[in-house]
């Protein structure tokens, strides 16, 4: 979620205390930024972002620590929102821890994805999480992982020469056809490529497995059905896809 959305669901934020509005912005980068600790820097920086005139931030914080209770809790490099309140605006304003873990976990990858597109992909995905478009996450999180596992394969002669050896063993029909671009994987489909490094036992069995399950979930959430798709889907994707595939297949 953006600060400016998050401010337009505030009833009467323009005339909020900075007390409430630094409790407000400081709630937002532990949970939309996943900042563990924030600063003077980091609220300072809320109050621009949404054109808005700075009280005394340097001067709030040291008190919200020394109220009884507490609004924050001094910390080594910052303020922690104090338990309690964080628990408050959780329940107020609909965040759920793990949408913190995701979202870091996301936000964390772009200097670990090496090619334009993967980059591209992740980060549609990114958006699409935080404006709670759960079917679209999945399928551009899936492009992710597929296009890296793609790479992957690529990327390692090795690999490449099993994956070729075993084309006409898997699927005869396909002749001497051979892959030495990324392009050239179009001739086959998603489960093809898949079965494929099963077979030429360049991926795990484990592994295997997910990229399975993961495709037909990505193939519930592509099509239109009846089929709900929420929050615990998209974090069960995006997590198993990332650690597995992502950053497991360097």
């Amino acid at each position: 979620m953006e600060l400016a959305d998050l401010v337009q669901q505030v009833e009467g934020f323009d005339k909020l205390p900075p007390r409430e509005t630094i409790r407000l912005f400081a709630w937002w980068l532990h949970s939309h930024q996943a900042k563990e600790t924030f600063n003077n820097a980091d609220i300072r920086a809320c109050y621009d972002l949404i054109h808005m005139a700075q009280p005394n931030v340097a001067l709030y914080l040291p008190r919200m620590a020394e109220f009884k209770p507490a609004d924050v809790v001094k910390m080594r490099g910052g303020y922690k929102l104090e338990r309690t309140v964080r628990s408050a605006l959780d329940a107020r304003y609909g965040i759920h821890h793990s949408v913190v873990r995701v979202s870091k976990l996301l936000a964390d990858l772009p200097d670990k994805v090496p090619g334009l597109a993967e980059k591209a992909f992740l980060q549609e995905a990114m958006k699409c999480y935080r404006v709670e478009a759960y079917r679209a996450c999945i399928v551009m999180t899936w492009n992710l992982a597929f296009d890296h596992l793609r790479s992957w394969v690529l990327k390692d002669t090795v690999r490449l020469a099993a994956f070729n050896t075993t084309i006409p063993k898997k699927y005869p029909k396909r002749g001497s056809y051979t892959v030495s671009a990324i392009e050239h994987f179009e001739e086959f489909t998603e489960s093809e490529v898949i079965e494929l490094c099963y077979t030429a036992g360049i991926v795990t069995k484990n592994l295997t497995e997910i990229l399975r399950e993961k495709l037909k979930r990505r193939n519930a959430a592509a099509h239109p059905s009846l089929v709900k798709v929420d929050q615990p889907q998209a974090d069960d994707v995006v997590t198993d896809l990332v650690h597995n595939v992502v950053l497991a297949l360097s």
